[in-house]
């Protein structure tokens, strides 16, 4: 799509037809080549003036308008358009759409898994902080602590759609612990019955327990609820244990959900729970009574609204089994990955430090089991440590890494761009030549009036911050495209990035851009910088410069 569509993609208010019509006929009448006598601005009118007129044919017609506004160029070259009913509303074509790229992942299914891992690893450093010296004097090297790994679990499952309504869930896990370990394996065969509901039967065995039969049924009651029971059968040198669960959902409002769990076998219970989930927070309060454990939990965590997705999180858990008090925090490292660290604080079970690094699919879980009892030493280091660790690794690897990963993609983005960039600069200079005429007579009709008259105007990367002094600036000169742009001494730019403005290109691939304007209205300078996708309405007083400045 040429760059004269670009600046309609994300106007909140769509330009009326008589709008379009009028932007259509100014830009004809700027690059109609009868109007250019030199051979070469010639040629280049020409080129510009079937680019103009491609636009249009796709922002006039209500059809392709609604899907390039919704996708963009992308969803013009989906196939299946053709197809189509026309004269539907963007709402219909938006389900049309949707409905073209199952069929494309239909045909693809059987080529997808999810797998999906965990990898677990439980510390004792219990010696850090409980030491006997008086037991091991006599003993060599009994003055280091002794750091050791006790437990390990590792599980794992891929997923391989059968069809478009089954799919095969194969799992498995080995779990050892002071010497003693097992594993078992699984295999689920899951069928979506409706678009209410599925069914699931699972086969499973293992060295430890033996053969296990387990049913698994998911509904949709009502809009707002829902039910899941899940009945097992596990055979052993015991005989057979039957067991059962059964949850109930409902949605008690458009955050908030309430559950009811009875679950009967070796471990029976009774659970209710609220669970409220919001954009800036998580609150979770539950109460169980049951055997051989009944308790009563509330837990929340705040969720900041940065790039890092930073959440703070704490807890309360009390019940036949002691007290618990948990708080940490988690944090986004990179695109895939996330970091976390809880302290633990428990009677009887003393303190605990466990770390969470979730990568994609994959989540790995390390434990760090420090004292049996409650140490102010132990608490203070297990939350110190991690923060001290954090913000080092932070600082001398994690950010040195992802700068440099950013500049590997930026570079590939810039040369997979290169040549599509290469002929929008080569556009872009052609338009600023065959505007030279047309900014003329709008600069003398402004200065006649002592109206708006663009003096200079940059548009690319601009460096600003000190600590970013070594970056190169990166703009091109815009006031001949910016002063063609005005009206009635008025300039109005939509909310869309400016590289697809006429006699526009983008200087700096895939990297922030600004809009930094000096102008003169009514004999006073004005100066405005403005972000690359915000919108702009010159003159305003805002923008003025102080004669004393």
């Amino acid at each position: 799509m040429p760059q004269h569509t670009g600046q309609r993609r994300k106007v909140k208010d769509e330009a009326s037809q008589e709008e379009l019509k009028a932007a259509y006929r100014r830009l004809c009448m700027l690059y109609h080549p009868d109007k250019h006598r030199d051979p070469e601005l010639k040629t280049q009118a020409e080129r510009l003036f079937n680019l103009v007129h491609q636009a249009y044919e796709v922002l006039s017609d209500p059809q392709t308008r609604a899907i390039y506004d919704i996708y963009g160029r992308r969803g013009l070259e989906m196939e299946g358009w053709e197809v189509v009913e026309r004269k539907r509303t963007p709402a219909e074509i938006r389900e049309e759409f949707e409905r073209l790229q199952r069929e494309r992942e239909e045909r693809r299914l059987q080529q997808r898994t999810n797998p999906k891992g965990t990898i677990s690893v439980g510390i004792d450093a219990t010696d850090l902080f409980d030491r006997y010296d008086e037991e091991y004097e006599d003993v060599q090297g009994s003055s280091f602590p002794q750091i050791e790994i006790n437990k390990m679990h590792i599980s794992q499952s891929i997923e391989a759609p059968l069809t478009a309504t089954d799919t095969a869930i194969l799992s498995g896990n080995l779990s050892t612990q002071n010497g003693n370990g097992g594993g078992s394996i699984n295999l689920a065969l899951r069928r979506v019955t409706s678009a209410k509901g599925w069914g699931e039967l699972e086969f499973g065995a293992g060295d430890l327990q033996g053969p296990l039969f387990g049913l698994k049924i998911f509904r949709n009651l009502t809009p707002r609820c829902f039910i899941t029971t899940n009945c097992a059968l596990q055979f052993s040198s015991r005989g057979i244990r039957p067991g059962l669960t059964t949850v109930l959902a409902r949605n008690l409002d458009k955050n908030t959900m309430g559950y009811l769990q009875w679950r009967w076998g070796i471990q029976s219970a009774m659970n209710t729970s609220i669970v409220r989930d919001t954009k800036t927070s998580h609150f979770t309060v539950a109460l169980q009574l049951g055997i051989p454990h009944s308790f009563m939990m509330v837990s929340y965590q705040h969720k900041f609204q940065d790039e890092d997705q930073t959440r703070v999180k704490g807890s309360l858990k009390a019940g036949f089994f002691g007290t618990i008090v948990e708080y940490g925090a988690e944090r986004k490292i990179s695109r895939h990955s996330i970091l976390g660290a809880t302290v633990s604080v428990g009677v009887p079970q003393g303190v605990s430090l466990k770390i969470k690094l979730n990568r994609a699919s994959q989540t790995y879980f390390f434990p760090v089991h420090l004292t049996d009892q409650l140490l102010p030493s132990a608490v203070f280091y297990a939350t110190v440590g991690p923060l001290v660790i954090y913000f080092a690794m932070h600082r001398l690897i994690i950010k040195p890494y992802l700068r440099a990963q950013k500049e590997r993609e930026l570079e590939k983005q810039r040369e997979s761009t290169a040549s599509d960039i290469l002929q929008k600069k080569q556009e872009a200079e052609a338009a600023v030549r065959l505007m030279q005429e047309s900014v003329r007579r709008i600069i003398e009709a402004e200065e006649a009036r002592m109206g708006l008259i663009v003096v200079n105007a940059w548009y690319g990367k601009f460096v600003n911050d000190n600590s970013r002094k070594n970056e190169k600036v990166k703009v091109i000169d815009v006031t001949v495209p910016l002063q063609c742009l005005v009206k009635d001494s008025k300039l109005i730019l939509t909310e869309a990035s400016k590289a697809g403005l006429p006699g526009f290109y983008d200087p700096c691939v895939g990297e922030e851009k600004s809009l930094k304007v000096l102008y003169q209205f009514r004999g006073v300078l004005h100066q405005v910088m403005s972000a690359d996708n915000e919108a702009l309405r010159i003159p305003k007083q805002s923008h003025r410069i102080d004669a004393d400045g």
